[in-house]
């Protein structure tokens, strides 16, 4: 898993007026600082805000038939639902509820069960037990219950630890875990619940298998996820983050405040397909507010992105990197007609990306492809070819092997967005201005097809990959296909790019 790098349209005037509308964003810009305080700052966030501040009270009474467990008897919890049969609810009185104190002591629910929490009520694993809620029972909820204190090791999560399918979690606060706060299953939907302050991840959408359909995450607010910093003590393992998806199938994201979290904001990451982004407020993540990496078909839209990527992109000027760190990451992924799915393209229209480290980079590794060392992915092939070893010569050098073993990035379209940067809000010089189409020269390994700038030039000049009707506020520049290559806005509108066709461009915001 994880980023290799080395690793006629509406007058845009009116459009720009109008995407202020829709958002609700606010033309003001932040204090300047290193890293921006916490708080909503447009009227766009304020729906999901107060989700951590004012969560959402349960029954102050058991409901008529639930089954009442009381916090004062250690495993209780445990025990009464093992002792219940499927489709049973249970009210958990207020107070501090346990677990008994072994390691893998967790609650196995049954089909149909719930699980209520009174105004109070918590389960505690005390740094003791590594899972809440384990098993394979699908079609489980768990509402207004706050899950703390659980240690489930790297890459596994506390509640429905096993990825069982058909779970709704709402109006829940899961914090201060280590792991993921959450795993995923088919069908799982996430609703207005705080999801904040876990070691790894607030949610780890990954099942043996690779069988997730249909995710919705709607209304919540993802915040200072991975206090553990995985990357620091695993660099480049790309396993940090708010959320991240694995090989997911169909997921609606919408309506979430995902702010302040270490790395990566929301990360799609390998064969994901038919995802939609929308009315999402992502702000003050340490890296990329959104990455889709290695995966096909997605519609980001309406989106208020602010903020974001400051501290990475920050070290990586510090570290003499060129490379194009941006907001909106796109690697190694594009539309793709023949994998069905909402849309045949990566949409993103109607955003709002303002004073972030960078835009939208649009980036295609020339050595990363099926059964390539560079593949961090490893054993996994494209939606296109199933069998990874069918990615070698000579096949590869023919068609249609020669495109299907890559993860594309093609049929980009990039419209009806508004870009504002102000450096002095960023306290930046260099290399924060950028949005940029680029591959690298393939080199390795030795029987690859792809060597030299094939990559750089297909990706740039000949795969689909599309800006226009944009609106453009501050000092933008431009990359186009290599980390090299710098452009103004002429040279990036003119042949050969002819990139941004009927957009506006402005050094200070007019309205």
């Amino acid at each position: 898993m994880g980023i290799t790098w080395r690793h006629r349209a509406v007058p845009a005037a009116l459009l720009a007026l109008a995407l202020l509308t829709a958002t609700g964003c606010e033309s003001g810009t932040p204090d300047a600082g290193s890293k921006p305080a916490a708080g909503p700052s447009t009227s766009a966030s304020v729906a999901v805000a107060r989700v951590c501040a004012e969560p959402a009270a349960g029954p102050a009474q058991a409901p008529a038939g639930a089954v009442t467990v009381d916090p004062g008897v250690v495993g209780d919890l445990a025990a009464k639902t093992e002792d219940s049969p499927p489709h049973t609810t249970f009210w958990l009185r207020p107070g501090r509820h346990r677990l008994d104190p072994g390691e893998y002591d967790q609650v196995l629910p049954k089909e149909g069960n719930t699980y209520l929490g009174a105004p109070g009520a918590v389960l505690d694993g005390a740094k003791t037990n590594d899972y809440a809620f384990g098993g394979t029972a699908r079609d489980v909820t768990i509402k207004y219950l706050t899950v703390r204190g659980f240690t489930a090791p790297q890459d596994e999560g506390v509640v429905n630890h096993d990825s069982a399918d058909g779970w709704v979690i709402e109006h829940a606060t899961i914090r201060d875990n280590s792991g993921a706060g959450l795993m995923a299953g088919a069908r799982q939907q996430v609703r207005s619940s705080c999801l904040r302050d876990n070691g790894q991840y607030a949610m780890n959408a990954y099942k043996a298998g690779d069988s997730i359909k249909g995710l919705v995450v709607e209304g919540n607010e993802i915040t200072g996820n991975n206090t553990d910093d995985w990357e620091r003590k695993q660099p480049g393992c790309g396993c940090t983050g708010g959320m991240k998806f694995w090989a997911v199938d169909g997921a609606d994201v919408r309506g979430n405040w995902v702010h302040d979290n270490r790395g990566v904001g929301l990360w799609a990451d390998n064969n994901n397909n038919d995802f939609l982004f929308e009315d999402n407020v992502l702000e003050a993540n340490d890296g990329a507010a959104l990455m889709y990496e290695t995966s096909y078909n997605a519609v980001i839209r309406n989106n208020t992105i602010r903020r974001n990527n400051w501290v990475e992109g920050r070290a990586g000027v510090k570290d003499g990197d060129d490379f194009p760190y941006a907001t909106v990451y796109v690697s190694e992924a594009g539309g793709e007609p023949r994998i069905h799915a909402r849309t045949d393209r990566i949409e993103i229209y109607g955003n709002l990306l303002e004073n972030n480290w960078s835009g939208i980079t649009l980036w295609e590794n020339a050595d990363r492809f099926c059964n390539s060392p560079a593949n961090t992915s490893t054993g996994y092939c494209t939606l296109l070819v199933k069998d990874v070893k069918r990615c070698a010569q000579p096949g590869i050098a023919t068609a249609p092997l020669y495109a299907d073993c890559r993860w594309k990035t093609q049929r980009v379209d990039i419209h009806g967005n508004r870009f504002v940067l102000d450096k002095s809000v960023l306290d930046c010089t260099v290399l924060c201005d950028r949005m940029a189409v680029l591959s690298n020269d393939g080199t390795s390994p030795d029987w690859s097809p792809y060597k030299g700038d094939r990559v750089a030039r297909a990706i740039t000049l000949h795969q689909d990959n599309r800006w226009h009707d944009n609106v453009y506020v501050g000092p933008w520049t431009f990359v186009a296909h290599d980390a090299g290559r710098t452009l103004g806005s002429g040279q990036w509108q003119g042949a050969p790019y002819r990139q941004d066709a009927d957009s506006t461009f402005r050094t200070q915001d007019g309205g």
